[in-house]
């Protein structure tokens, strides 16, 4: 069974998870993005991961996720910490990881029970999308602070780039 494929794109989810994990340990969690706090897109974005990687048909909430909190426009009642958001994060990301362990790259082109997309088209969905709200949160950053979160890029060797600090 090859798998060329599925390792190519976990050796390239794990820095995006990184880049969003800098994201919130540098941005403003409080900061308003379009009326709300900049700790809703985290969540949004994380919790998009969590849905949309494998099969958002075939999905289960988190206990602690509120119906309608996954949108941002939504009010909800429930205030998540950065620490419960890193958390999370973590738990989404060795989920994804253990899937796509678990795929063969022939797998990429069937949709999932349920689902009218591939599995490609829902990893490369979760890519565009991780990496937009990435961008969105660190450019707050940049124009709050006016630094630079470290971003890991797609060489191995840029995750020694965070031992340096969260910042460039």
């Amino acid at each position: 069974m090859v798998n060329k494929l599925c390792e190519t794109i976990k050796r390239q989810v794990i820095p995006n998870f990184i880049n969003l994990e800098t994201a919130i340990k540098t941005y403003d969690r409080d900061a308003p993005v379009c009326g709300v706090p900049a700790w809703r897109y985290a969540y949004h974005t994380i919790h998009s991961a969590d849905k949309w990687f494998i099969n958002p048909f075939d999905y289960d909430e988190s206990q602690f996720h509120e119906d309608g909190m996954d949108n941002p426009d939504n009010p909800c009642r429930i205030v998540l910490t950065d620490r419960e958001l890193l958390s999370y994060l973590k738990t989404v990301r060795e989920k994804t990881i253990a899937y796509l362990d678990g795929l063969n790259d022939e797998e990429l082109y069937d949709k999932p029970e349920n689902c009218k997309f591939t599995r490609l088209e829902l990893v490369l969905g979760q890519f565009r999308h991780i990496s937009m709200h990435t961008g969105m949160l660190n450019g707050m950053t940049i124009e709050r602070t006016g630094r630079f979160p470290v971003f890991v890029g797609t060489d191995p060797s840029n995750l020694d780039r965070l031992n340096a600090g969260l910042f460039e």
